[in-house]
């Protein structure tokens, strides 16, 4: 992998892991006010302050994570697949995109919660964006080797990346891992699905001018 990291990707990189140690310092202000919180809450902290969902909370959500290792994983995918990506897309494109596919994620989330899961708990993690950026490698690059860590098994971006996606429909139907927001993921991939054929032209709705094939 480069070390050499476009912009965006560099910008990501530190703007997660110092939103993190910022979470370290105060985490239960960062996680009542930036967290996801679902539609309609309205909670007292532990201060008093008062805990709601916000607008801005669609995308902020995706820059805290709930401990060490939540941020490793999702760190190492953005290091390892938003490189490519933002040389492909450019790299306004690529903050478009990767923001979108952030709030593609938390809509996902709150009609999930709203509509059938139920419950009031706060949502975060960059996975939203990370999905989204998969989805994209596998468009974008859909014969380009990857590697599973368990079981080390190599397979093209493609189906590593619709075997990803089945994965998650199938844990988020039948809430076999629970605390994980496996229809967020599936949201992030799904906003960049229609951002890419968007832009490919595919959509009823046209772009002033194609930017990929």
């Amino acid at each position: 992998m480069p070390i050499d990291l476009p912009p965006v990707t560099r910008a990501l990189l530190i703007a997660n892991l110092a939103i993190f140690g910022l979470q370290q310092l105060i985490p239960d202000p960062m996680i009542m006010h930036f967290a996801l919180w679902p539609l309609g809450t309205d909670l007292a902290g532990p201060d008093g302050t008062r805990v709601a969902f916000g607008i801005w909370q669609l995308v902020s959500y995706g820059f805290l994570h709930g401990g060490l290792p939540h941020l490793f994983f999702n760190m190492l995918a953005l290091w390892m697949f938003a490189g490519a990506i933002e040389r492909l897309f450019g790299s306004r494109p690529f903050a478009t995109y990767y923001l979108a596919c952030v709030v593609g994620a938390a809509v996902a989330q709150l009609i999930v919660v709203r509509y059938f899961t139920g419950g009031i708990y706060p949502t975060l993690g960059a996975s939203g964006g990370v999905f989204g950026l998969l989805l994209a490698f596998g468009m974008m690059f859909p014969h380009q080797r990857l590697m599973l860590l368990f079981p080390p098994i190599p397979m093209p971006a493609w189906l590593f990346v619709t075997a990803y996606g089945a994965i998650e429909l199938f844990l988020g139907v039948t809430g076999t891992q629970a605390g994980v927001a496996h229809f967020a993921h599936l949201g992030g991939m799904a906003a960049g699905f229609v951002i890419i054929q968007y832009w490919r032209g595919r959509l009823p709705l046209k772009p002033r001018r194609i930017l990929m094939r």
